[in-house]
C-alpha cells in the first residue's frame, strides 16, 4: 500500500516504511496527481481535502494529526467512500498551558489575582473541559457554556452566552468552526455579542480565528467595551489584521495546542487510526524521541509569598508566553514559519517542582495542575 503524508508532522518518519510504500510531502504540494495511487494521508490542516485533491483517487482513508478538520470535506469524503479520522483531544493539555501562561501573565501586568475573577469558558469539550477545571484548582468562579452538552445532558451545570455576558471577567472561546446550523460559530463574538457586555471583560481565542469578527473586536478594544484580547488564532491567517495584533494584550502565531505532547499525541493517533482500518499491526505503535527542555526541574520557594505567586512562577516556569508575542510582533510576515519553527515546549507533567516553605494545600494544587513534586 502506498501513504502519503505531510512531511511537517512530527515523530512519524519510520512509523509505516516497514508495512508501506511512504512519500513524505509539504502540505502544499500534495497534489491530485500525487495521490492518485496513494491508499490513505497523513494530513495537517494545510492541506485541503476536498474533491480537487480526491476525485480518482484511490485514497480510502484520511488521518489529520489535528483537532480540527475543517479542511476535509467530510460530506464529500463520506459520499465517495472515505473513511476519515482527526486526533480529538491530542493537544488539550498544550491548550490549558497556554491559557494557564496568558491568564498569569496577564494578571501580573495588570497587578489583579485570578482568584477574585469570574472566567467564562464557551465550548466545554476536550479543551475547554480541562481549562476550566484548571481555572477551578487555581481558585476562580467557572461559567461553562456548551449548547450541545447542555441539549445532551440536561442544564445543570451550564448557562448561557448571556450570563456570561452579564457576568464573566474573563471569556476563553473552545469552539469548533461551524459556518451554520443551530451551533453556529462563525462570528459568535460579532457586534450584537459585543455590545451586551457588562464588565469590559478580557476576550481570548485559541480555538479558530474565524469565531471571532475582527473588525468588531476591534472597535470594541478601541471602545473599551472590552477591556482586552489574547490572540492565538486570527481570521484570514497568516495574512491577519496587524492593527488587531498591535491593540492585543498578548499576540502568538496559533501555537497554543503547538506542544511537542500534543504533536506527539497527534502523530500517535493518525498512525494508529489508519494501522486499524488497514489491519498493519501498529495499533499500539508510539512516537520516539520527543525533545526534552533545558531544565525540567523547578526550584520554588515560597517564604513571603502567596499562593497565587507561586502558582504563576510554577506556569511561566513551564512556558514564556511572552517570548512567542514578541517573536509574533517582531516578525508577523513570518507567521507560518514561527509554527513550522516553534521551539521545544512541554507540558506540566514533564516537570518536577522542588518546593521550599509551600503551604501543603499550594503543593496539592501544583500536584493536580499535573507537575511532579520532589
Amino acid at each position: 500500500m502506498k501513504i502519503v503524508i505531510d512531511d511537517k508532522i512530527p515523530y512519524i518518519r519510520g512509523a509505516f516504511e516497514p508495512v508501506a510504500e511512504v512519500i513524505y510531502l509539504p502540505g502544499s504540494k500534495t497534489t491530485a496527481e500525487v495521490v492518485q495511487d496513494a491508499d490513505a494521508l497523513v494530513t495537517r490542516t494545510r492541506t485541503i481535502c476536498d474533491a480537487r485533491l480526491l476525485e480518482g483517487s484511490a485514497v480510502k482513508f484520511i488521518a489529520t494529526a489535528t483537532i480540527g478538520y475543517d479542511h476535509i470535506d467530510t460530506a464529500w469524503c463520506e459520499k465517495h467512500g472515505i473513511t476519515w479520522t482527526n486526533a480529538p483531544g491530542c493537544n488539550a493539555k498544550s491548550v490549558e498551558q497556554y491559557i494557564a501562561a496568558a491568564l498569569f501573565t496577564w494578571a501580573l501586568r495588570k497587578r489583579i489575582k485570578l482568584r477574585d475573577k469570574t472566567i467564562g469558558v464557551v465550548g466545554v469539550g476536550n479543551v475547554g473541559s480541562k481549562v476550566a477545571r484548571f481555572c477551578e484548582i487555581i481558585g476562580m468562579k467557572v461559567l461553562l457554556n456548551d449548547p450541545p452538552r447542555e441539549r445532551a445532558e440536561g442544564p445543570g451545570q451550564f448557562v448561557s452566552l448571556e450570563t456570561i455576558s452579564r457576568e464573566a471577567d474573563i471569556i476563553t472561546f473552545h469552539v469548533p468552526l461551524n459556518m451554520t446550523g443551530p451551533d453556529a460559530t462563525f462570528h459568535l463574538v460579532n457586534d450584537p455579542f459585543l455590545n451586551q457586555l457588562a464588565k469590559a471583560p478580557l476576550l481570548i481565542n485559541s480555538c479558530r480565528g474565524e469565531v471571532f469578527d475582527s473588525e468588531a473586536v476591534y472597535d470594541a478594544v478601541e471602545a473599551g467595551t472590552v477591556s482586552g484580547v489574547i490572540l492565538d488564532c486570527w481570521e484570514n491567517e497568516p495574512e491577519f489584521d496587524l492593527d488587531l495584533l498591535n491593540l492585543a494584550e498578548i499576540g502568538t502565531p496559533h501555537i497554543a495546542g503547538y506542544s511537542k505532547d500534543g504533536k506527539a499525541n497527534g502523530t500517535q493517533m493518525s498512525v494508529q487510526a489508519i494501522s486499524r482500518f488497514f489491519g498493519l499491526g501498529l495499533d499500539n505503535w508510539q512516537p520516539a524521541g520527543v525533545e526534552l527542555p533545558k531544565n525540567t526541574v523547578l526550584e520554588i520557594d515560597g517564604a513571603r509569598r502567596d499562593e497565587e505567586a507561586i502558582l504563576a512562577e510554577a506556569i511561566l516556569g513551564t512556558y514564556d508566553i511572552e517570548a512567542d508575542d514578541e517573536a509574533l510582533r517582531d516578525a508577523p510576515h513570518l507567521f507560518e514559519q514561527l509554527r513550522g519553527d516553534y521551539p521545544v515546549r512541554r507540558e506540566f507533567p514533564v516537570y518536577t517542582i522542588r518546593p521550599k516553605n509551600v503551604a501543603e494545600t499550594t503543593i496539592e494544587k501544583l500536584k493536580k495542575i499535573g507537575f511532579n513534586i520532589e
